[in-house]
């Protein structure tokens, strides 16, 4: 075993995310997400112990799925309330140097140009440290607040999704010249006009005629995520995602995910990195880990947790007896949630029971608890037996979680060889992959790089 592991932090702009319930515990602090302080304490925490970036979740709706309500999802705070992500990063920039933001927007409600600029915007204002975890949602109740009396169909909105990609490629790449910016007091120049162009993208879903409102930022491109797991997801993130998030219960699911998307970006002359979720609880000794797990479990949310695996599934799980098993129902929600609970590991069956008491910790993902070395072999395990990277954690009790992560398991990580001691200085794109900022060939974004000997088109055709 060799090579540095990455972390990520999984975290979400709501009171609760992965582990319904555990707001009510006296060392949580999700109650606080409203304040900025919230969020550089946060940062601060993450950048000691050298995390790679914080990966900030999202959704647009309400899980309204479990019985045919919202109630369960408020009762619970089941990532609901939720603030908007892309707000708390320039709060969590200022406080850092080096960590990352990979931030999730749903692109199947965002106009493009809107969405383009403040990409831009938060890339110049973190230095480069901009990502965004590209994600066409998967929940009803977010289709009929943006005026639609349902989201479209799965492989449907992978095709929104590829014109949506090429035209903001054509904005971040395609617009303005390297050498357009002159900042000339003297001639009393700010940018060139014939190193700017308007870009036009005809697509059948996102045409669009303009020119990029920023100025070109680090790096231009955020760093590309992508959590998709259907063939169509993975056929989506082998062409475009440069970090791929996978999530399962078990090495038996999620290995297969991990192996078809390398696939798929080979196919394409490209390598991706690959994140696994995993929930970490530590202690000193054994025992201290075994009561801290023991005592989280005391504040868990079963009704929250069905709620949660409700919306990713689209499967009223209320509909179901406690002990009753569940069958794979294809729909257009998540489907590799419901590949997680039925078909994705032949050698398990889930009941609802069994989900309610998985997802009330860590979500969908595995839980290690033990000491550094315990929690660092299991980790180390698992990269085996999946191929990933290295993992989103999950946080249980915020910020105790990602402390214990920096205070005890990054030294363990350190002493075996497998992270690293320091940050690299650059871009996110340059620390995560040790390449320069802008998106090279064969990736697509590159095919619309600005071109010299392309006439300008009038911003007024």
């Amino acid at each position: 075993m060799n090579g540095t592991m990455r972390l990520n932090a999984f975290t979400m702009n709501c009171v609760g995310h992965q582990s319904p319930g555990l707001w009510t515990h006296p060392r949580d602090r999700t109650a606080e997400y409203v304040t900025l302080r919230y969020w550089t304490d946060l940062a601060r925490v993450l950048e000691d112990g050298l995390f790679d970036g914080v990966f900030l979740a999202d959704v647009l709706g309400v899980y309204d799925v479990y019985a045919g309500t919202a109630d369960a999802a408020l009762r619970r705070a089941t990532q609901v309330p939720a603030n908007d992500p892309l707000l708390v990063i320039p709060a969590m920039a200022a406080v850092t140097e080096h960590l990352g933001f990979g931030v999730t927007v749903n692109l199947s409600y965002e106009p493009v140009v809107p969405f383009a600029r403040r990409m831009s915007t938060l890339d110049h204002l973190t230095g480069g440290r901009m990502g965004w975890n590209v994600v066409t949602g998967y929940l009803d109740s977010a289709a009929r607040a943006a005026g639609r009396p349902a989201q479209a169909a799965h492989d449907d909105r992978y095709d929104v999704a590829e014109d949506y990609m090429a035209a903001a490629y054509k904005l971040w790449e395609g617009s303005w010249a390297d050498d357009a910016v002159l900042r000339d007091r003297g001639a009393g120049v700010y940018a060139r006009p014939d190193r700017v162009r308007a870009v036009s993208h005809p697509g059948p879903h996102h045409p669009l005629h303009a020119i990029h409102l920023s100025e070109p930022s680090p790096q231009r491109t955020p760093v590309l995520y992508q959590a998709g797991s259907s063939p169509r997801g993975r056929a989506f993130a082998g062409r475009h995602a440069e970090c791929v998030f996978v999530s399962g219960p078990s090495p038996q699911a999620v290995a297969p995910r991990v192996a078809a998307i390398r696939a798929l970006a080979a196919e394409q002359g490209r390598t991706v990195v690959v994140f696994a979720m995993l929930t970490a609880i530590l202690g000193e000794t054994e025992a201290a880990a075994r009561d801290k797990h023991a005592g989280y479990r005391d504040h868990v949310s079963h009704e929250g947790a069905l709620a949660l695996m409700s919306g990713w599934t689209g499967v009223d799980l209320s509909a179901y007896a406690l002990d009753e098993p569940i069958r794979y129902v294809e729909n257009d929600a998540g489907r590799s949630a419901m590949e997680n609970i039925t078909r994705a590991d032949p050698a398990r069956s889930w009941t609802v029971r069994d989900v309610a008491e998985h997802v009330a910790i860590g979500g969908i993902g595995p839980v290690l608890v033990g000491t550094p070395a315990t929690v660092a072999d299991g980790m180390e395990a698992w990269i085996d037996a999946t191929g990933a990277d290295g993992f989103n954690l999950a946080s249980v009790v915020a910020h105790e979680t990602f402390a214990d992560v920096a205070r005890l398991l990054v030294p363990e990580l350190q002493r075996r060889g497998r992270y690293k001691r320091r940050y690299d200085p650059g871009t996110l794109r340059h620390k995560l992959f040790g390449a320069g900022p802008r998106l090279r060939e064969p990736h697509p974004a590159a095919a619309f790089r600005f071109d010299a000997s392309v006439s300008v088109v009038p911003a007024h055709p």
